[in-house]
């Protein structure tokens, strides 16, 4: 037996652990299990905020809850201490796509 049958064999092993992989993760997620509207109902009533991201800083934990000046602490102009700031893309209203707040509307602090 070559070597090059061998790596054939392994190559075309692992393209099918992945087309499986990619089955089971198409077919789980038509079918959502039990325990997803539970979870859903549990964030709702505990008001909890969104999936930590990144671990390094406070503004990048949890985006939607962050003090945006906050990365620029040291000044306006300065730049980003931790690398997963430059990942996170800025809030939609900026660009005018995201809700926005009624003129009336008080916003929270």
């Amino acid at each position: 037996m070559r070597r090059s049958d061998v790596a054939v064999g392994a190559l075309a092993a692992a393209a099918s652990l992945a087309l499986v992989a990619m089955l089971h993760a198409f077919v789980a997620s038509r079918t959502p299990p039990a325990s997803q509207a539970v979870n859903a109902a549990l964030v709702r009533d505990l008001g909890l905020t969104d999936l930590v991201l990144f671990t390094d800083a406070r503004y990048t934990r949890h985006p939607s809850v962050a003090d945006l000046h906050s990365a620029f602490q040291d000044h306006p102009m300065s730049l980003d201490h931790f690398p997963s700031g430059s990942l996170i893309a800025p809030p939609r209203h900026i660009f005018g796509t995201g809700p926005r707040f009624a003129s009336d509307e008080e916003i929270p602090e």
